[in-house]
C-alpha cells in the first residue's frame, strides 16, 4: 500500500494533474468536478496502478489496428504475466486448497460478451473468454468445462505450480488458515480496463486470480456481466474492483452504466454505486471497491468506498496515474 502511495504522490507530481498556482487535483478535491468537465476520445482507463503498462499496450494496439477489442484484451494480458502482481494470473494468490483459479470477461458495446470462471491452467483467460465471446453460443464457461475447451482451442496448459511469492505467502497463510478481507492488500484486486474508441465504440475487460485463500470455487464479480464489467455503445462503460461478493449484491457496473443512461455523469454514477454497495454490506470497514466510468462521450468518473484506489488514464494528450475519491 505504502508503495502504491509513493508510486502515486511520484506520478501526480510528473504528470499534468496540477491546477493553477501548482496545487494537484487530488490536493484540491475537486475530482468529481474535472471528470465531469474533461472529455477524451479516444480513451483508455483501468484499475490501479498496474494499468499503467496494461494501458501503454492498449494503446499501441489500438493505435496500429484500429481495434479497440483487441485492445483491451492485449492491455490486460500485460498484468496476467507481471510476477509482481497477485491479484492476476497463474502468479496470483491460492485457494485454500493452494490451486490458483482465475475469472475473466471482455465485452463489446453491440452487447457481444465472453467470460471463464474458475478456471485452471490458463495463462490467458481473458483471450479464453474472448473465444468464449467469438467462437461459441455461450456467454460463460467454467471450472473444467472452461479448461477443456481451452485445450480444444489450442491453449497450453501450465503448471499450477505457484509462483515464489504466493507460495511463500501461502504457506504462512496456513499457519492459522485464517481469511479475513484488508483493504487496499493485494488480495481482492483485479485489473478492469475500459476504452471509447475514436468511433465513439466501447469495449471493456477484466480479469483476475480473485480472493487469496478462497473457498475452493469461489467466483468473485469479474466474470459477471453487469458486475464487473458492462459496455454498451448508446451509453458507455463501467469496471468494478475490490471484494466481489459486495460489487455482485448490487450488480455494480450495470448499475452505473444504467445510471448514466437516465441522465447521470460518470462521476455520479459512480459515486451512486457505491452509496448502494455502502448500504447493502455489513463491515464495510473491511470493504474495498472501487468503480470507474466512461460515457459515450468520453467523460469518465471514478469513485470507492475507502481511500487509496487509483486508475491509470491513457488519451492522446499523455497517460497518468490519478488518485480516486473515495466515500470516507
Amino acid at each position: 500500500m505504502s508503495q502504491r502511495r509513493n508510486f502515486l504522490k511520484k506520478t501526480l507530481i510528473t504528470t499534468g494533474l496540477l491546477l493553477p498556482g501548482g496545487i494537484s487535483k487530488a490536493a484540491s478535491g475537486l475530482y468529481g468536478t474535472a471528470f465531469a468537465s474533461e472529455r477524451f476520445k479516444p480513451l483508455l482507463l483501468s484499475t490501479w496502478n498496474h494499468g499503467m503498462p496494461a494501458n501503454d499496450r492498449a494503446w499501441e494496439v489500438l493505435n496500429r489496428t484500429g481495434n479497440l477489442v483487441d485492445a483491451v484484451e492485449e492491455g490486460v494480458k500485460v498484468t496476467e504475466l507481471d510476477m509482481e502482481n497477485l491479484s492476476v494470473g497463474l502468479q496470483g494468490l491460492p485457494d485454500r486448497e493452494g490451486i490458483p483459479t482465475l475469472d475473466a470477461s471482455i465485452m463489446k458495446g453491440d452487447g457481444s460478451c465472453g467470460t471463464v470462471a474458475f478456471v485452471r491452467q490458463v495463462k490467458h483467460p481473458i483471450s479464453l473468454a474472448r473465444k468464449v465471446m467469438d467462437e461459441t453460443p455461450h456467454v460463460m464457461l467454467a471450472g473444467e468445462g472452461a479448461r477443456q475447451f481451452a485445450i480444444a482451442q489450442g491453449f497450453p496448459m501450465e503448471s499450477e505450480k505457484l509462483s515464489p511469492k504466493a507460495e511463500e505467502m501461502y504457506q504462512e497463510w496456513k499457519k492459522t488458515s485464517q481469511y479475513k478481507p484488508v483493504v487496499n492488500i493485494e488480495n481482492h484486486d483485479t485489473i478492469g480496463m475500459i476504452g471509447l474508441g475514436a468511433d465513439g465504440k466501447l469495449a471493456g475487460s477484466c480479469t483476475t486470480s480473485g480472493l487469496a485463500f478462497k473457498m475452493h470455487g469461489r467466483v468473485g464479480d469479474s466474470p459477471i456481466i453487469g458486475a464487473g464489467l458492462f459496455v454498451d455503445d448508446e451509453v458507455g462503460a463501467a469496471t468494478a474492483t475490490g471484494l466481489g461478493e459486495s460489487i455482485i449484491r448490487i450488480c455494480g457496473s450495470f448499475l452505473i452504466v444504467e445510471l448514466m443512461r437516465q441522465g447521470r455523469t460518470p462521476q455520479e454514477a459512480c459515486e451512486e454505486a457505491v452509496r448502494r454497495l455502502i448500504a447493502k454490506n455489513k463491515d464495510i470497514k473491511d470493504i474495498q471497491a472501487g468503480f470507474l466510468a466512461i460515457n459515450k462521450d468520453g467523460e469518465y468518473g471514478a469513485y470507492a468506498v475507502h481511500p487509496g484506489f487509483n486508475f491509470a488514464r491513457h488519451h492522446k494528450n499523455g497517460q497518468d496515474l490519478v488518485d480516486s475519491k473515495s466515500k470516507f
